[in-house]
């Protein structure tokens, strides 16, 4: 059940608000994304706490042209959950769940803005992820997924981009997963790693679609479902465990195709447009990781040539593994074919039978 609170980063045991229990790896969480529909700018951004480390970190993302921009800091917080600003990026939350401004302000790197991200639907509560590592809790939280409208604007290096028009996503999650330094305890007995996960948000001029999955190694789904909001009849389909058929870029693990049956609809995605490296948002960075210490205060910003990635991922940059690709997509349904726009989210590492991977990172990149 979700309420306005939950887009407070205040999730918690009973003890007083510095507090969060007693497992370090307790996190709570904002993540923003938004897109041109000619898929020429994409941006995102996101602001996570970790109120046992005591550290809360931020980084705002601008892809554009031939590079993506990735502006990062972090801060000791001092216990505060509600100062929401990390250098110069901030949220305020003028709407619970309903209304979210974002701001970047001065800082050296030349990236600024002010951006305000309006919900289109209630927000989607996701199923809630649990996961262990033979006896050992690898991930416990929950999500709250919801498409948005942005408007505003961004100033790169002085240049003005006018961001009204475009679509998005938000979510909040909050709960356990790892973050900070690793566990230097390893797994008894040695668990091979496995990870496949996709995640789709997909904006239509009246319908917003969502589907995601964690799959096993054999291509079973332990955590699975779907919904499409049709904005225009106020209602909400939810589909549990929906089919899909995906395919991949010849000898890479790149995902060039995708189809969900959602019952008596279907999506599927062209994956044609710019893709987006989460690495800029500390997914998997070897140094910017979510919940690492960086002193007091530190800001930092630095660039992907986008030209170059792949290949950087080929030669072995495994921080360039997990993209969100932005798609435009076909809804079909019995009202007739609708057409959008979203992001294929997807990390896939270790085996995945009905993909054809074997072990850990087979067939990366050509």
């Amino acid at each position: 059940m979700l309420t306005a609170a939950d887009d407070y980063p205040l999730h918690q045991t009973p003890e007083p608000m510095a507090f969060a229990g007693s497992d370090r790896n307790f996190y709570d969480r904002f993540f923003f994304n938004g897109y041109s529909a000619d898929g020429s700018v994409f941006f995102a951004a996101a602001l996570g706490l970790y109120p046992q480390l005591n550290i809360m970190d931020a980084a705002f993302c601008l892809s554009v042209g031939e590079r993506q921009y990735n502006l990062r800091a972090s801060k000791e917080m001092q216990g505060d959950r509600l100062s929401l600003n990390v250098g110069p990026i901030s949220v305020e939350i003028v709407r619970p769940l309903q209304e979210t401004r974002l701001v970047i302000g001065d800082n050296e790197h030349g990236i600024t803005g002010t951006l305000t991200a309006v919900a289109r639907h209630r927000a989607i509560e996701e199923p809630r992820f649990i996961r262990r590592q033979g006896t050992r809790l690898f991930m416990d939280y929950t999500r709250a997924t919801q498409n948005i409208n942005w408007s505003g604007e961004i100033m790169l290096n002085g240049e003005r981009i006018e961001i009204n028009g475009f679509h998005g996503t938000r979510d909040r999650s909050w709960g356990l997963r790892p973050v900070g330094d690793k566990d230097t305890q390893a797994i008894v007995p040695p668990a091979p790693q496995q990870f496949y996960w996709l995640w789709t948000p997909l904006n239509f001029e009246n319908h917003c679609v969502f589907f995601h999955t964690n799959d096993d190694g054999a291509g079973e789904a332990w955590n699975r479902r779907a919904v499409i909001d049709d904005l225009s009849a106020g209602t909400r389909l939810e589909v549990e465990k929906p089919q899909i058929d995906h395919g991949y870029a010849e000898a890479t693990r790149r995902m060039n195709k995708l189809s969900v049956d959602l019952a008596d609809a279907s999506v599927s995605f062209a994956a044609d447009q710019r893709v987006f490296y989460m690495q800029g948002l500390g997914y998997t960075h070897p140094e910017w990781s979510h919940g690492c210490h960086h002193g007091a205060l530190r800001v930092a910003c630095d660039t992907i040539d986008l030209t170059q990635a792949e290949a950087d991922l080929a030669a072995g940059k495994m921080e360039n593994l997990h993209i969100q690709k932005l798609s435009t997509a076909q809804l079909t349904t019995a009202s007739g074919s609708h057409h959008g726009q979203g992001v294929i989210e997807q990390l896939f590492i270790g085996p995945h039978a009905p993909s054809g991977f074997h072990d850990l990172l087979d067939r990366i990149i050509g």
